[in-house]
C-alpha cells in the first residue's frame, strides 16, 4: 500500500481536472464551419480571454449531419458544450430531441427576430445565400432563377451537391416546405431528367465549375467567393430576385443541455455572437453576410437589405427532413 500512495497521488497531479492545483478553463464546442474560417475566431477568443477552446469538426460531405449524430449519441454523457452549426434546421433536431438548453446571450439583443429563437434555445448569426455559380467562359447570361436550371439549354450542365447534406439538404427541406411536395419533386425530377451532376458537396460542385468542365452549379456564397478570390472565370446570381428571394441560411450556436463547462460556453457564445466576430466572417475568405446592418463589412459582401431573401419558417421546414430526404434517397439519388 505505502508503494501505492506515492503513484495514485502523482496520477491525480497529471490527470484530475477538478484538482485545486489546475486552475486552467476551458470549452468544448462542435463546430461544422470550415475549421480554416472557425479556428482564428477560436483562437482570437482564447487570447482574450485565457479559456481553452478544445474544437471538434467534420468532413466536407458529411458536414452537421455526423456531428448532431454525435451530440445525440452523447446525450445521456455531454461531451460539448456549444453547437456551432453552419446551417440551421439540425440545430432544430436537437432542440426537439431536448439536448439544448436555453441561453440568450446579450449579444443577441440586435439580432432580427427571424434568426433567433423566441425561448433562447438558439441564435443565428453571418449567414450565407445559396446561389447560382457560373463559368465566365461558359455562361455568356446566366440564369436569373432556380426554374431555368432544368431547361433545355442547360442539359447535363448543373451540379447539386447531395441533398441529404449539409445546406442542400437545408435547402431540399425549404423547399418541400414553401413549395408544397409535388412542386419540389416534379422539380427535382425535372433537373435529375436533365442530366444534374449529383457530388458529394457544394466544393466538389463549384470546382466542377471553376475548371470548365460544367457551365453552373447551385452552391453557397462562401464556397463561390472562395473561387472569386483566386481569379477565376467564374461569378454567381442571387437567383429569383424578382420573386420569391434567394434562401438565406445563417449561422447557429446553441448552448448544450449538461455539457460540462456551461459558465465558459456561454462566454465562448457571447464571443460568436458578437459584432466583432460577424465582422471577421464578413471579411474573411467565407465573405459571410451580417445579419445585422451594424456590422462592418467589406464592400463585395451584400447586406440584408441589398438580398432580397426567403421569407422561411424554418421551424415548420424542419419538420419536412426526413420525408423529404427519404423521397430524395428513393428518387432523385437512385439512376
Amino acid at each position: 500500500m505505502r508503494l501505492l500512495l506515492p503513484f495514485l497521488f502523482f496520477s491525480c497531479l497529471i490527470g484530475c481536472k477538478n484538482s485545486s492545483n489546475d486552475t486552467s478553463e476551458e470549452v468544448v464546442i462542435y463546430t461544422s464551419l470550415d475549421r480554416v474560417h472557425s479556428e482564428p475566431v477560436f483562437r482570437k477568443f482564447e487570447q482574450e480571454t485565457g479559456i481553452k477552446v478544445r474544437a471538434v469538426y467534420d468532413t466536407e460531405a458529411s458536414k452537421t449531419v455526423g456531428l448532431v449524430n454525435r451530440l445525440i449519441a452523447e446525450k445521456n454523457r455531454p461531451k460539448a458544450d456549444v453547437f456551432w452549426n453552419s446551417e440551421i434546421l439540425r440545430t432544430l433536431i436537437l432542440k426537439e430531441k431536448g439536448l439544448l438548453t436555453p441561453y440568450t446571450s446579450p449579444n443577441a439583443a440586435a439580432i432580427p427576430d427571424t434568426f433567433k429563437d423566441s425561448a433562447g434555445y438558439w441564435t443565428g448569426f453571418a449567414a450565407r445565400a445559396r446561389v447560382i455559380f457560373y463559368n465566365t467562359d461558359r455562361v455568356q447570361e446566366p440564369p436569373t432563377t432556380l426554374a431555368e436550371l432544368s431547361t433545355p439549354q442547360w442539359r447535363e450542365q448543373v451540379a447539386i451537391a447531395n441533398p441529404l447534406f449539409g445546406t442542400t439538404n437545408t435547402q431540399l427541406a425549404v423547399w418541400w416546405q414553401e413549395w408544397g411536395p409535388d412542386k419540389t419533386q416534379g422539380y427535382l425530377t425535372s433537373l435529375k431528367q436533365n442530366g444534374v451532376h449529383i457530388v458529394p458537396g457544394n466544393g466538389p460542385a463549384r470546382d466542377l465549375v471553376a475548371s470548365g468542365e460544367i457551365a453552373l452549379c447551385l452552391t453557397d456564397t462562401d464556397d463561390a467567393w472562395q473561387a472569386i478570390s483566386k481569379k477565376r472565370p467564374v461569378a454567381m446570381i442571387y437567383p429569383d430576385q424578382e420573386g420569391e428571394g434567394t434562401l438565406l441560411i445563417p449561422n447557429t450556436v446553441c448552448l448544450i443541455a449538461n455539457g460540462p463547462n456551461p459558465e465558459t460556453g456561454k462566454k465562448l457564445i457571447d464571443y460568436l455572437l458578437s459584432e466583432e466576430t460577424e465582422s471577421y466572417l464578413a471579411h474573411s475568405a467565407s465573405a459571410q453576410i451580417p445579419v445585422r446592418d451594424s456590422v462592418p463589412r467589406p464592400e463585395h459582401v451584400r447586406s440584408l437589405e441589398q438580398i432580397v431573401h426567403q421569407k422561411v419558417d424554418f421551424e415548420a421546414a424542419r419538420q419536412q427532413v426526413t420525408t423529404a430526404s427519404e423521397w430524395a434517397q428513393r428518387e432523385f439519388l437512385n439512376p
